[in-house]
């Protein structure tokens, strides 16, 4: 496949949901093309990027003639068009503990705590407010998903298979780490996260291997 055939991910270095995506892509192998977005910059290229998605939020996956947005909606697709390195468990009951991990993290912690909403209440509240919001509602939602984990994970999120819980969770690490939060309170979450941060398709999804990373800037004000 050439380069101009290959899928085209919109995608911010920092953005937790862009991450999810770049690891499922990774794990099953398909190759693809990044197209840095800045979110936080109002310029020329955040407005050109709202024409592939006008809520102008990354990521957005260019492939097979289409443009799907929503990290969710693309693991999903991304999912049922490429079985192949399958991250949904064949068992009905573990399908459904990978999406309650997913949306767990996709609607209970992430939004509360993304870089939209923590610039505009660092524009009205302070920076120091801003991080300790972050912490808040990260620490919310890991007490209640380290104790979902803690039910029914095995080597990863759910059994023993690297699986969409898993695109999601280890993003959400991330940026606890980044605000400083005492991951040492989920023994359950930081196991798994220590089991596959240096899995090689986790690794290169990282956010500081991003070709778009700028790693002299404060990892706090994402």
């Amino acid at each position: 496949m050439s380069s101009s055939k290959l899928p085209v991910l919109y995608s911010y270095w920092r953005s937790s949901c862009s991450y999810r995506v770049r690891i499922a892509l990774n794990l099953k192998n398909i190759q693809y093309t990044i197209e840095p977005v800045d979110i936080l910059k109002k310029g020329q290229n955040c407005t050109k990027f709202r024409q592939v998605n006008p809520m102008g939020k990354v990521p957005a996956l260019l492939i097979d003639g289409h443009t799907i947005v929503e990290s969710l909606n693309i693991l999903h697709y991304l999912e049922e068009t490429q079985p192949n390195h399958a991250l949904m468990p064949s068992d009905v009951y573990q399908r459904s503990k990978v999406r309650e991990v997913c949306e767990m993290i996709q609607s209970g912690i992430q939004p509360l705590q993304n870089v939209g909403l923590l610039s505009h209440l660092e524009s009205i509240a302070g920076k120091d407010e801003r991080l300790k919001w972050a912490q808040h509602w990260i620490n919310n939602g890991f007490r209640a998903v380290e104790k979902q984990l803690a039910t029914y994970s095995g080597k990863y999120s759910v059994g023993d298979e690297i699986s969409l819980a898993d695109c999601c969770l280890i993003p959400q690490v991330f940026n606890a780490i980044m605000y400083k939060v005492d991951l040492e309170q989920y023994p359950t979450i930081l196991r798994i996260n220590n089991e596959l941060v240096h899995h090689p398709a986790f690794y290169a999804a990282n956010p500081l291997n991003q070709p778009d990373c700028d790693k002299l800037k404060n990892k706090t004000d994402s």
